[in-house]
């Protein structure tokens, strides 16, 4: 009994917490929940790949239930149980992403209430369940369409679409309501821009490398007719790019005395470039296994992170405004 009540006490100290910071929320616990918000997003992506890599792509054969007559996995002679559980496991954690899509709408709204609400926080929460409505219908395209690679292609842009939604919604989290003032250059800044364009280029690049690649999702599935050699080649160049302008973008806040701040994200965003490089070759030359393929998933989620993330913070807003539960003056007027 004294292990078990300590443990009791824990968890309940959790869920108070937790529910605390949906019905009672303060800027860091808005913070805390678009963080949320931007982890199961790269998750559920990097699972997506799990499940074309393992050949689970049609696991569940039908949509939205997982077999004829069954919304959860029933036996069938076409496919085997693992590639079913894969799949299964893939969908069921849209609901996760759901839960934390809901909590940062209700943290949102519930920040935004008052004089001094934030509804531009609420607008960028509510493109979190909307998304996860969006890949649940594209989801059941990509499987009636049998997992033909422009919808699975799609489908793997909608979740870096919304873990850009998720990003921005951190980033105004971290940040008051007045008008954008430059930290930088405006030079610096624009080529910040051109920086993300270029990631996000890179990123359409390699989801045709993807879909002409050997890892389809299913034997069934269809495939790009291009040349393998002529699109990594492309992939390749258009990685050399980014690269290269996120150098220059150090460079150029380096010798400009720039923010700490920004220095430091344009630098981690660099070495994880360089990261994703070492992947990429070590991939290629390995014959593309199926584990280096989710830490390449991986690693290009990680990419477009960090390139939003240099460009928040090459500008600010003022400091955030003090919410109703973190205003001590407002608790003693109602007492």
């Amino acid at each position: 009994m004294s292990v078990v009540k300590p443990t009791t006490d824990r968890i309940r100290s959790a869920l108070l917490a937790l529910y605390r910071s949906i019905v009672f929320p303060t800027a860091e616990s808005m913070r805390r929940w678009a963080l949320a918000a931007i982890v199961v997003n790269v998750g559920i992506t990097v699972t997506g790949a799990a499940v074309r890599v393992t050949g689970s792509g049609l696991g569940c054969p039908t949509w939205p239930r997982c077999t004829p007559g069954s919304f959860v996995p029933a036996r069938i002679d076409t496919h085997a149980p693992v590639n079913m559980a894969i799949e299964f496991g893939n969908r069921l954690l849209s609901f996760l992403v759901l839960a934390v899509a809901a909590a940062c709408v209700v943290a949102a709204w519930r920040l935004g209430r008052g004089e001094r609400g934030r509804p531009v926080l609420l607008r960028l929460a509510l493109l979190q369940p909307a998304g996860v409505v969006v890949q649940a219908l594209w989801g059941g395209l990509v499987v009636h369409s049998m997992l033909n690679p422009v919808t699975v292609s799609v489908h793997f842009l909608f979740s870096i679409g919304m873990t850009a939604a998720a990003v921005v919604l951190y980033a105004r989290a971290s940040e008051g309501d007045a008008p954008g003032q430059r930290l930088v250059h405006k030079d610096i800044r624009t080529l910040g821009y051109v920086l993300v364009a270029a990631a996000f280029t890179l990123l359409l690049a390699g989801v045709v490398v993807t879909g002409t690649g050997p890892h389809s999702g299913d034997e069934a599935a269809s495939r790009f007719g291009f040349d393998i050699q002529s699109v990594v080649r492309l992939h390749t160049d258009v990685a050399y790019l980014v690269v290269g302008l996120t150098f220059a973008l150090l460079f150029a806040l380096h010798v400009t005395d720039s923010p700490g701040r920004a220095r430091r994200a344009a630098l981690v965003l660099l070495g994880v470039e360089l990261s994703q490089g070492v992947v990429g070759y070590v991939q290629y030359f390995l014959a593309v296994p199926a584990a280096l393929v989710l830490l390449h998933v991986l690693g290009a989620t990680l990419v477009w992170i960090c390139a939003l993330r240099v460009v928040f913070l090459m500008r600010t807003r003022g400091p955030v405004p003090a919410s109703a539960a973190e205003r001590p003056e407002l608790h003693h007027a109602a007492v």
